[in-house]
């Protein structure tokens, strides 16, 4: 994620008549490629924490009552 920068002073505006053929486009992509695609947007939209996505570990002392 951090290798990647977006340039926030470029942009365009398209109407719905003269918008760009994005369908087309991605199927010309591999599943694999539209789903690295797809994840890549999820981290940006959700943020992405390595710490988070491993299991959390739970810990719990269970005391006897057999003593």
């Amino acid at each position: 994620m951090n290798e990647i920068k977006m340039d926030r002073q470029v942009w365009d505006s398209v109407t719905f008549e003269t918008q760009n053929d994005d369908l087309a486009y991605w199927l010309t992509k591999t599943p694999a490629e539209r789903l690295e695609a797809l994840e890549l947007l999820r981290q940006i939209h959700y943020g992405y924490d390595p710490v988070t996505t491993r299991l959390p570990r739970v810990f719990e002392i269970i005391e006897s009552t057999f003593g």
